[in-house]
């Protein structure tokens, strides 16, 4: 098993896996910045991305509900309605970054009765959806994980509360569940987008009571987004800024 705190190598291989927000950051040129940093480095790191999960036949949801339906539920050698397990995702890859697009932020107050097994978007819920994750990414340890924290919807957008709640799985995502030493890293996306706010700021929408990034962000994330997957690879996950920030 490899140390977290050792470089992977200069070929390691990055899969994004993402849907709509990722894309914006994506074209905000991630792919660029990898060809430049590689060339100023002497590395070959490769970075591809796809949609995860698809619009069809799964549903175009990106949430821990179904990261957990795919990868814990129904782990194994097989897809789960299309969609690659991580059994199979890390056959190719070395380094995976997955995310939550802006209705994770739509956190409900929790009831009292957690389950791992509800798509219900309340904390209680998401907090055992990511204990389970934490356990399967655990089994791939000579692998890297990368998650963002979850797209912030913008304030005219948002139900009252909900942002609040966010901030706070957001929080505990960063503070207890992550761990150092282990595989798995955070990027904090939504510091990014809220300057280390509630909400995805105004100057960011993509246009109003929209919690897409307009290209203003995208340009402005996509470095960032490219320093701290260089920062996961070359030992300096646990060390290094959240955001890629120096």
């Amino acid at each position: 098993m490899q140390s977290a705190r050792e470089p992977m190598g200069k070929d390691a291989k990055i899969l994004f896996l993402h849907h709509s927000t990722g894309n914006k950051v994506w074209k905000g040129g991630v792919p660029e910045w990898f060809e430049s940093s590689n060339a100023a480095s002497g590395t070959n790191y490769r970075i591809t991305e796809q949609a995860f999960p698809k619009d069809e036949p799964y549903g175009w949801h990106n949430y821990p509900y179904d990261y957990w339906k795919i990868w814990v539920e129904n782990a194994g050698g097989e897809p789960y309605m299309e969609e690659p397990t991580l059994e199979m995702l890390t056959r190719d890859s070395d380094v995976i970054v997955f995310k939550h697009c802006y209705p994770v932020s739509d956190v409900l107050e929790d009831t009292g009765q957690a389950d791992v097994a509800s798509d219900r978007k309340s904390i209680e819920n998401y907090r055992l959806q990511y204990e389970a994750l934490k356990d399967k990414l655990h089994e791939f340890p000579d692998k890297r994980f990368i998650v963002w924290t979850g797209a912030l919807r913008a304030e005219d957008d948002s139900k009252p509360g909900s942002g609040e709640r966010a901030a706070g799985f957001f929080r505990w995502v960063k503070e207890d569940w992550d761990e150092p030493g282990d595989n798995i890293f955070v990027w904090d996306f939504a510091a990014i987008e809220s300057d280390g706010g509630l909400y995805l700021k105004e100057q960011y929408q993509n246009e109003p009571e929209d919690s897409h990034p307009n290209d203003q962000l995208s340009k402005k994330a996509a470095p960032l987004f490219g320093r701290r997957i260089v920062d996961v690879i070359e030992g300096r996950g646990d060390g290094g800024s959240l955001t890629g920030e120096e």
